[in-house]
């Protein structure tokens, strides 16, 4: 069984968390709000959730995916929470790791690609466990692929057969994408049944 060493990660992490790059770009947010940083790496998980950034509530409780958005994603992974936050199993690494604020229409800003440039490789290559990423949504999406991501999510998700055992794209799991779950229920009855075999599979070597 994999065991996580606190140590390893620990330099790493406590740079990370104290970040404040972008402390005046939130403040000129409509939340005005100070960064946050909210990692959560792992040098032995063999699966890795790569998202997309916090929301206000991950931003206030300090604990990545623990929304509506997280109950989702757990539901598609056949996952239940002590799985998903047990760091021998699960890492988390979205394109920021705080929550980048709303703007004037109370609208999600998008992850300020700063976040990435300083943070993605470092965080990326102290997590050598891992041997599937899932891609969720378009900016995870488009870092991690490139070219292959560019004709957006829907077409990127219908493709995820091209990307090989090690990436899985996925839909944002936000109640926005209740609509699109609806009209695209190839989703459902074809890819979530991989995801939950290779999750799945993943974990019973743990």
């Amino acid at each position: 069984m994999a065991v996580e060493s606190p140590s390893v990660l620990d330099p790493l992490v406590a740079e990370i968390r104290a970040c404040r790059i972008c402390a005046p770009r939130f403040a000129a947010t409509r939340t005005a709000h100070a960064p946050r940083p909210v990692p959560w790496l792992s040098a032995v998980a063999p699966i890795l959730a790569a998202g997309q950034a916090p929301g206000a509530r991950v931003h206030a409780g300090g604990l990545p995916f623990d929304d509506a958005s997280g109950d989702r994603l757990r539901d598609w992974m056949g996952v239940d929470r002590a799985c998903f936050y047990d760091r021998a199993r699960f890492g988390v690494l979205p394109m920021a790791f705080c929550f980048p604020g709303y703007d004037a229409k109370g609208s999600d800003l998008p992850p300020p690609p700063i976040c990435a440039t300083t943070w993605r490789a470092r965080a990326l290559e102290a997590m050598p466990g891992v041997r599937l990423v899932l891609l969720i949504g378009g900016h995870a999406q488009r870092w991690h692929l490139g070219a292959a991501a560019r004709a957006g999510v829907t077409a990127t998700v219908a493709n995820w057969r091209a990307f090989g055992p090690g990436i899985l794209p996925l839909p944002h799991p936000s109640w926005r994408n209740t609509g699109w779950l609806r009209r695209n229920p190839w989703f459902a009855e074809e890819l979530l049944p991989e995801l939950r075999g290779r999750v799945s599979s993943l974990l019973a070597g743990v």
